[in-house]
């Protein structure tokens, strides 16, 4: 009977074991606020990350609350990665303001794309807001720099040196409105790069709706439209400069026709909400509600965009043809 015994045993052994299992929850299903924050290095303020630094990073160890993972909106991550779906978070640090405010430095991945993101949750652990911290360029001649300096505003700067060798200097500031659970931008400097080419991030996009296209005002300004997934979903990018460039705003996201002439952008987890108005050849843009986390103090996401005439391709049998 001894055998029996040990059966007896070995059975209660796995019973306890099961049962110790089911008291640590996986994290993908449950998310811990301590347990999430003990992943990340505590730092004091001011807090200082470089494109460099960040690039360098060679933490794999990925964030997998899929909780957490929500509480970042697809508005902000949409503008740094074409799959938001697809992207890797790691925590890199963390720092506690006297106010009881944590903020949170992420690096996030997708391929061979970085970024650092910075998110906020209130003294109540509850989620607050998400905000690119350091998007590094692929231009080799910049510099940049992003802090967290010791009243938690967050300076992005960035740098570069001319032809001349004459350095060149620009920075963005925002102040975080825990009452709006929003980050805004309070100042732009812009770098001095004023023959810099605006870059359409959607560029590469079928262009088959009837108001799919280029529009434009000034030298400065894009809106450019895409087809979307549907005949009433497009994709838009839209980059305004105002004031001399002393006010510049920028989105990307999806638009959504309510008539047959009128689509507007909203999207869950961004305030902002913009209406479009098709004409023929043109398009109105307004501001309902409020995007000062996409733009400066100075200035609205408004005015007409006038379709920009598309240039047919060059046809090479016909050059081929004339040299004949």
């Amino acid at each position: 009977m001894r055998w029996v015994g040990s059966i007896l045993i070995l059975l209660v052994t796995m019973v306890a074991c099961n049962n110790g299992k089911g008291e640590e929850p996986d994290e993908e299903s449950v998310f811990r606020y301590e347990s999430f924050t003990g992943r990340f290095k505590s730092a004091k303020v001011p807090y200082s990350l470089s494109d460099t630094a960040l690039l360098n990073n060679k933490d794999t160890t990925a964030i997998r609350s899929q909780t957490f993972i929500g509480f970042i909106p697809d508005s902000v991550v949409a503008k740094l990665f074409t799959k938001p779906s697809k992207v890797r978070y790691m925590p890199i640090a963390t720092m506690l303001a006297s106010n009881g405010e944590q903020y949170f430095i992420l690096k996030a991945e997708s391929g061979n794309r970085k970024a650092a993101l910075l998110v906020t949750f209130d003294k109540e652990h509850n989620y607050g807001a998400a905000l690119p911290f350091l998007i590094p360029d692929n231009d080799a001649k910049t510099t940049q720099v992003s802090t967290l300096d010791k009243s938690y505003s967050i300076v992005r700067n960035v740098s570069s040196r001319n032809e001349d060798d004459v350095l060149m200097e620009g920075k963005d500031v925002y102040v975080y409105n825990k009452d709006a659970r929003q980050f805004t931008l309070i100042m732009t400097d812009l770098l001095d790069e004023g023959d810099q080419e605006v870059i359409n991030p959607i560029d590469t996009l079928a262009r088959t709706h009837k108001y799919a296209g280029d529009y434009t005002v000034g030298k400065r300004s894009l809106l450019s439209i895409r087809d979307g997934r549907s005949a009433k979903e497009l994709n838009f990018f839209v980059h305004f400069e105002k004031n001399d460039g002393e006010c510049v705003g920028e989105l990307k996201g999806s638009l959504f026709f309510t008539t047959t002439t009128t689509a507007v952008y909203r999207q869950g987890g961004d305030p902002c909400v913009l209406e479009f108005e098709f004409k023929k050849s043109s398009v109105v843009m307004r501001e309902v509600e409020g995007c000062g986390s996409h733009r400066g103090l100075q200035c609205l996401f408004e005015g007409t965009f006038t379709r920009k005439k598309e240039t047919a391709p060059k046809d090479p049998k016909k050059g081929q043809d004339d040299l004949n």
